[in-house]
């Protein structure tokens, strides 16, 4: 189902606004939610939805890298009325799972990076990268299996392999929740 935020008419009245809009879609109980992109206090919901088993959550913002991803999530979060910062850090740390970071380039758009959320010991979370961009096209791997590993396909699992032989890990099955 398709939802759509509007401003108020020219009389202040007739807004949707996002964050009401992404309330209204978890209590459809959806398999999935697509926000097109965040700017403001509505993060804070949809790091409501990511923490409480809505694990079908995709939206875009607007980050230099995904080491910036976090804090413009903080800043977007703490806009909405009696944020906290510590919650909003668990939030991020505990309900985002990869970053996909795009660049513009005179070709087009192209995936520049791929990274997991991981959580620091102060709670705060810290974009790690799984795959970049390297001189050539396509990414490259960093060696680094994110936690969510488990969840994926197996036939995919090599493509956390470093393509430089020196540095290779073998990655030969996801690790096993106990």
């Amino acid at each position: 189902m398709r939802l759509e935020s509007r401003p108020p008419n020219v009389e202040g009245r007739g807004e949707v606004p996002l964050r009401e809009l992404v309330r209204n879609a978890l209590r459809m109980r959806p398999d999935r939610i697509v926000v097109g992109e965040v700017r403001g206090a509505e993060v804070l919901d949809m790091l409501h939805a990511a923490n409480t088993g809505h694990r079908g959550l995709l939206t875009t913002l607007h980050a230099g890298s995904p080491a910036e991803v976090p804090a413009r999530l903080e800043a977007m979060a703490l806009s909405a009325a009696g944020a906290a910062l510590g919650v909003v850090r668990r939030l991020i740390a505990g309900g985002i799972g990869a970053v996909v970071h795009l660049e513009r380039g005179p070709t087009g758009r192209r995936v520049a990076a791929v990274a997991e959320l991981v959580a620091d010991v102060g709670g705060q979370a810290d974009a790690v990268p799984l795959r970049s961009a390297g001189p050539g096209p396509g990414l490259c791997a960093t060696g680094r299996v994110p936690r969510w590993a488990d969840r994926l396909d197996p036939s995919v699992l090599q493509l956390f392999e470093p393509a430089d032989p020196a540095g290779r890990v073998r990655v030969l099955c996801p690790r096993h929740r106990r």
